[in-house]
């Protein structure tokens, strides 16, 4: 009698096992998990690739795998009592199922070395929307690589599906100063660590945040981390009136790299000092004369900003178009002095008051609301 020899491939030896990615923008991205015998655990990473990542977005049926970010960084993390079921999965990438793969069973894994995948979103209606955004790793919170928030989860941004019209209105929401410089910057700490942002931004430069900007179909861009995307912005600055009388009037200063300085009066109007008033919370303009412009006197030190338009419309000046900084033909004899009506003030005096000279001073403001407090923002001319 012949002996006849059964070999089982090392694979889910029980009823093929259900696969699922959590925490990712959409259900074709996100931690990879495996359900066995009831319960779900999570996969190590240990020789995860694309080729096991093809294998899964088939089996779950999306699109082209597009990458195997940490499954560490989907949020929110998997709970400490859940186990790490599967030390590490080998496919050649033809395979139909994780099931039909070799796969060894955990017994050194830890939830950081959870494996993710990324695949292409089939659903091409899915156009998310970022929750928030930031500037990542630089000298402060105006400068660094672009990140955007949706569903808990950091994304960084790819030059690709950028623009200096998005970077504009970045600035804005930050409570930070104009776009100054946007480029494509290598971000190797996220090389593999950060999922990356696959809809483009279809901002005007005039937004007030990004969620107000129309989003491309998720999958619209294919980048890599060589392509990140780094935003400069004009730090913010605060406003006041000094040398006049009362708490509303007086000749206008900025606040810029620490340093105050005074505006030109170069095509400077009425609907220049209604914005400045309505930001100041002091109620109408009062359209002083030439006399009771001056009689606040010249300033001294820096002229910083010059050719100042606004529509009269906009809350604050931030919304105004100037010259950059320091750049004028003035003198201090053309100094801008405003003068309100005094109405009930809706900011609120920082902790020095008063300035040097007399001056009330209204601070930055609190990062990143209250748009009638005094930190001024320039879209770029």
């Amino acid at each position: 009698m012949g002996v006849v020899a059964v070999c089982i491939r090392p694979g889910f030896l029980e009823s093929p096992s259900r696969v699922r990615l959590v925490g990712g923008p959409h259900r074709c991205e996100g931690r990879v998990e495996v359900e066995q015998k009831g319960q779900w655990g999570t996969v190590c990473d240990d020789g995860w690739d694309k080729n096991e990542v093809a294998v899964l977005c088939r089996e779950l049926g999306c699109g082209d795998a597009k990458g195997t970010p940490s499954g560490y960084l989907y949020e929110p993390p998997a709970d400490k009592n859940q186990e790490v079921l599967i030390q590490e999965i080998r496919c050649t990438g033809t395979e139909d199922t994780l099931a039909q793969c070799e796969q060894e069973a955990a017994y050194d894994c830890s939830h950081d070395e959870d494996a993710g995948a990324s695949c292409e979103n089939p659903e091409s209606s899915f156009s998310p929307v970022p929750e928030n955004v930031r500037l990542a790793d630089g000298p402060g919170h105006c400068k660094g690589h672009v990140e955007v928030k949706h569903q808990d989860q950091w994304y960084s941004v790819c030059q690709s599906g950028w623009s200096l019209r998005a970077a504009k209105v970045v600035c804005r929401q930050l409570g930070c100063g104009r776009a100054v410089l946007m480029q494509k910057r290598c971000h190797k700490p996220t090389q593999g660590q950060r999922p990356i942002w696959l809809s483009q931004m279809s901002c005007s430069g005039r937004e007030a945040t990004l969620q107000d900007c129309p989003s491309g179909h998720w999958g619209s861009n294919s980048c890599n981390h060589d392509e990140d995307t780094w935003v400069e912005c004009e730090d913010a600055f605060a406003l006041r009136l000094v040398g006049g009388d009362k708490l509303c009037s007086g000749r206008l200063e900025v606040l810029h790299k620490g340093v105050w300085g005074s505006v030109c009066d170069d095509g400077w109007g009425e609907k220049e000092d209604q914005v400045v008033c309505k930001q100041l919370g002091c109620g109408q303009s009062l359209s002083p004369s030439f006399k009771d412009r001056k009689s606040h006197g010249p300033g001294v030190g820096r002229i910083w900003l010059d050719d100042v338009r606004c529509s009269g419309e906009e809350q604050s000046l931030e919304h105004c178009q100037h010259r950059f900084w320091g750049y004028h033909d003035c003198t201090h004899q053309e100094d801008v002095a405003v003068i309100c009506s005094d109405g009930v003030h809706e900011g609120k005096e920082d902790d020095k008051g008063r300035g040097n000279d007399g001056g009330v001073v209204w601070g930055k403001r609190e990062f990143p609301q209250a748009p009638r407090s005094c930190s001024l923002l320039s879209p770029a001319l």
